[in-house]
């Protein structure tokens, strides 16, 4: 069955709860404690997070939405806080062409009428995310999928 109207990932401000910065921290305490703060990076954010399914709405290891995931991402690499949704994040920062794009920057994906799917792009063309139907994951800009949707880049750093 496919719905006409997903917010998953997308700009829908109304059905996601944002972290508070004190839920945010908790989260990233219970799944990068065995990490030095001083090592984390990206792979390690996919090695903790690796396989999580995807629950719109999620902001758990039970369950992860995009925006979430990305939102964990930048807190636990970056120490920064973003906002909950797509919606909010697609505002952040400048945008990058895909020629210049590097590690960190957020990839942006229209992947419906209304529905909007963020990842953090790796380099190489590679892009960390949370699959709707695979979960947290890593996949490839030159995918046909992933290449007839892309939207834009942005980096917030």
């Amino acid at each position: 069955m496919m719905l006409t109207t997903i917010v998953g990932c997308s700009s829908s401000e109304t059905t996601k709860a944002d972290l508070s910065t004190s839920e945010l921290d908790s989260v990233m305490a219970k799944h990068t404690a065995k990490v030095d703060a001083n090592d984390i990076d990206f792979t390690n954010v996919y090695d903790v997070w690796k396989g999580t399914p995807y629950r719109l709405g999620g902001n758990t290891k039970r369950g992860i939405d995009c925006s979430a995931f990305v939102q964990v991402g930048y807190s636990s690499v970056y120490e920064k806080v973003l906002p909950r949704t797509t919606s909010e994040q697609v505002k952040l920062g400048r945008y990058v062409a895909v020629a210049n794009a590097k590690e960190g920057d957020l990839i942006f994906f229209k992947t419906g009428y209304t529905t909007r799917h963020v990842g953090i792009y790796l380099g190489g063309a590679e892009f960390l995310h949370a699959s709707t139907s695979r979960g947290v994951m890593i996949s490839r800009l030159d995918n046909p999928y992933w290449s007839r949707k892309f939207w834009q880049i942005r980096r917030i750093n």
